[in-house]
């Protein structure tokens, strides 16, 4: 249930009449981007970076890396960077704590400013 790229959902999806989707990549369960992206890039993209699951925070070269990839699809007004499911909670425990999430936006936001420089 958790597992595979979004392929299955595609026609779904192209029925949507909607400007954006966000959708989650910070993980490999997602497929490569190149499946959503040959057929969703006249819409526009919330690109899951980070894994709001894990301590980890994720360094900006793999953020950034994951950013151009959607770019071979995408244009850079069309492309948002995102957290894969936001920080909530799952039923009564918290998905991370504070500092830790304030690292991974941290590490979204300057990805950010690399890509702008690189791409407008």
């Amino acid at each position: 249930m958790l597992a595979g790229d979004y392929a299955r959902l595609l026609p779904a999806l192209e029925r949507m009449e909607i400007n954006q989707f966000v959708l989650e990549y910070a993980t490999p369960r997602a497929g490569d981007i190149d499946v959503v992206g040959k057929t969703l890039s006249d819409r526009e993209l919330g690109l899951g970076v980070v894994n709001p699951r894990t301590d980890t925070v994720e360094p900006v070269a793999t953020i950034v890396a994951k950013a151009e990839k959607a770019l071979e699809f995408y244009r850079p007004t069309q492309l948002f960077l995102n957290t894969d499911c936001g920080f909530g909670c799952f039923a009564s425990r918290s998905v991370n704590v504070e500092e830790v999430a304030f690292k991974k936006l941290c590490a979204i936001v300057e990805s950010a400013k690399i890509l702008r420089k690189r791409y407008g």
